[in-house]
Formats: C-alpha cells, sequence, structure tokens
C-alpha cells in the first residue's frame, strides 16, 4: 500500500505590521500543528483569516493570510513544512487593539 504523498513546504504570509505578541503566538509551534491539521489542499494566492489572541482582557484581531508558495504536491500533513514570510498590509495587533487608542469596530 503507497502512502498518499503530501506538499513538503507552504509558505503563509502575514502582515508586516503586525506586533510582535501576535507575530510570536502566529508563527508558533502552535499555529504550525494546527495549519498541517486543517488547510487541506492550498494553492497559492488563496487567502484565509485567523485570530490570534493579544493576551489577557484584549480582543482577538483578524489577521489576513495569504499562500505564497507550495511546495511538492498534495494536500498540507503531518510532515509539511509550514514557513512564514511578510506582506504590506496593515492590520491592527498587539496590545494598541485594547485601549482607548485602538481601532473602532
Amino acid at each position: 500500500m503507497s502512502e498518499a504523498s503530501t506538499a513538503t513546504c507552504v509558505v503563509i504570509s502575514y502582515p508586516e505590521s503586525l506586533g510582535d505578541w501576535s507575530r510570536d503566538q502566529l508563527t508558533g509551534d502552535r499555529f504550525r500543528s494546527y495549519f498541517r491539521r486543517t488547510l487541506g489542499d492550498v494553492e497559492v494566492g488563496e487567502e484565509f483569516t485567523e485570530f490570534v489572541d493579544v493576551g489577557c482582557c484584549g480582543n482577538s484581531p483578524d489577521i489576513p493570510l495569504r499562500v505564497e508558495a507550495v511546495e511538492g504536491e498534495g494536500p498540507v500533513g503531518d510532515d509539511t513544512d509550514i514557513a512564514f514570510t511578510t506582506r504590506e498590509v496593515d492590520v491592527a495587533s498587539g496590545w494598541r487593539v485594547q485601549s482607548a487608542a485602538g481601532p473602532n469596530r
């Protein structure tokens, strides 16, 4: 029985303006594991959003993500490397989103 092939690497971009806390949350092992379980088949240019916790007592902003590259064939799987890069998109994140100076919703 042959094993189905999976993508070897998927590169996901996030906004360059993402705050340090949100960036650390997004690029950590927890989100990498989550993406391996949930992305399935992806194509370059596909866009989706994920919420990233900004810490206690705050909002969880939706972060716009985009698939920038897919190496190999097949869906994202347990052995797929999840890599990140930035792109120029403005997003409100970090402690400012939970203060009076933060964005209005």
